[in-house]
């Protein structure tokens, strides 16, 4: 068999952790391969870019090749931070996207790792499309790609020959994916044993921290999470939350979504699974406790919830994030 081409698309600013972050995990499975028996396939790597020369965030200097045909081309992610000017930015890898858009139109299959989305979209492969990117700006980029179906849970998403993943890590998600596909689930996961990769991840909503996600909505619907913040334990009543707002239940519900993008009760939903997952990880509280603590009196109930916003029961995630000696001041009572 021919050797899979794979390209890292390598820009000023990218991260150079999630430019080799791949490649080295296929020549692992390289090597799990060939200890296993023939390998069913080889990988050739290489670091891509329309530049000569491609300083990396923190300022590593890369090597790269020219833009080369290849099967498969990795986008990494770059800093991404608040006071970033995203139009700029984008606006100067001008001639990636373009090469992203060309790739794609010889019938490459292009990848995205994190903010690497951001980049694809503006090359125009993601409208329609679903896709997934870091829970930290998903708010961001549904804004500003509207057209696209985003999926902020998911760890990799693949639609109509485009892939997107979530951040940093979700590219070994991504890579035991590949390994999978093309030297078999027993490859894919010696390899993961060997790199003590999690090959069992299928949401990066467990991991998402509320403290850290950023405010949206207008002075109504910032009104209402409020009130909703302040009264998690207590039962949700439409009518009574209209009422106190002083309008009924049909505008409540539409000033609500079109400010905040989603209902009230799905957003109550999301704030007590993290506040119930803060106190599992924080606290000996039974699940009971826990799910009475924030508004559920039915345990199974809850679970049901639970599981389908972190994809985890109660149980299994206290054990996958239990943090010992922690001192965030979080109470051990209800």
């Amino acid at each position: 068999m021919s050797p899979l081409r794979v390209g890292v698309l390598a820009y000023p600013g990218c991260f150079a952790s999630e430019v080799f972050g791949v490649p080295d995990l296929l020549t692992m499975a390289t090597h799990v391969a060939a200890a296993q028996g023939p390998a069913r396939t080889d990988y050739e790597v290489s670091v891509i870019s329309p530049r000569r020369r491609v300083t990396a965030s923190g300022g590593s200097a890369l090597d790269v090749s020219a833009v080369r045909p290849v099967d498969v081309l990795i986008v990494p992610g770059f800093e991404l931070s608040p006071t970033l000017d995203l139009d700029a930015t984008l606006a100067r890898l001008g001639p990636e996207v373009a090469s992203i858009r060309s790739q794609a139109a010889s019938g490459t299959a292009v990848v995205s790792i994190c903010v690497g989305a951001f980049l694809v979209a503006e090359a125009g492969l993601l409208a329609g499309r679903e896709a997934t990117t870091s829970w930290l700006f998903a708010d961001r980029f549904a804004r500003r790609y509207a057209d696209v179906c985003l999926r902020p849970e998911s760890l990799v998403v693949t639609d109509g020959g485009v892939t997107t993943t979530a951040a940093f890590s979700a590219m070994y998600d991504f890579a035991l994916r590949l390994i999978r596909e093309h030297d078999g689930p027993r490859v894919a996961r010696s390899t993961a044993r060997v790199a003590l990769v999690d090959d069992a991840r299928s949401t990066q909503a467990s991991y998402v921290d509320s403290r850290l996600l950023p405010t949206t909505g207008g002075d109504f619907s910032l009104g209402v999470k409020r009130r909703l913040d302040q009264n998690l334990g207590a039962r949700y009543d439409l009518p009574a939350l209209a009422q106190e707002f002083h309008v009924s239940t049909r505008t409540l519900l539409r000033r609500f979504r079109d400010e905040a993008g989603e209902t009230p009760l799905a957003y109550l939903q999301g704030v007590r699974v993290r506040r119930a997952g803060l106190l599992l990880e924080t606290t000996d509280n039974t699940v009971a406790g826990i799910a009475a603590a924030v508004g559920y009196l039915d345990p199974g109930a809850f679970t049901r919830i639970f599981v389908r916003h972190t994809g985890r029961r109660p149980g299994e995630y206290r054990a996958a994030f239990r943090r010992r000696g922690d001192s965030e001041g979080v109470s051990g009572g209800s």
